[in-house]
């Protein structure tokens, strides 16, 4: 099994800045993919940014730019900071850890506000 838990949600004005860690603990392996889904009240969970081991990077259309994820490897810990937040990115956010198995993080709230 794999534990996730994540941290960092909130409350922020458009415009403005947020970062999530998810810290990683149990049975992890060392080639894996870590990241952030998002869901939005009435909509499907979508991906917003993966992290490979091998420390390659992938990020949804709708955040490129904006939105950087990174890895303390040390800590199995994964970051999201989040730049220029928008209205539509408000949604509750997932911490993802797959390798041949995968698991999910509890959420935490995102809400981009004015």
């Amino acid at each position: 099994q794999v534990q996730l838990v994540e941290s960092g949600g909130g409350l922020v004005q458009p415009g403005g800045s947020l970062t999530l860690s998810c810290a990683a603990t149990g049975s992890i392996l060392s080639r894996n993919i870590m990241g952030w889904y998002r869901q939005a009240p009435g909509n499907e969970r979508e991906l917003v940014a993966t992290i490979t081991s091998e420390s390659i990077t992938y990020y949804a259309d709708s955040v490129k730019g904006r939105f950087t994820i990174s890895s303390d490897f040390a800590k199995n810990t994964v970051y999201l900071q989040m730049n220029s937040l928008k209205f539509e990115d408000t949604a509750v956010y997932y911490c993802y850890y797959n390798d041949y198995r995968t698991f999910w993080g509890q959420g935490t709230q995102v809400t981009v506000s004015s």
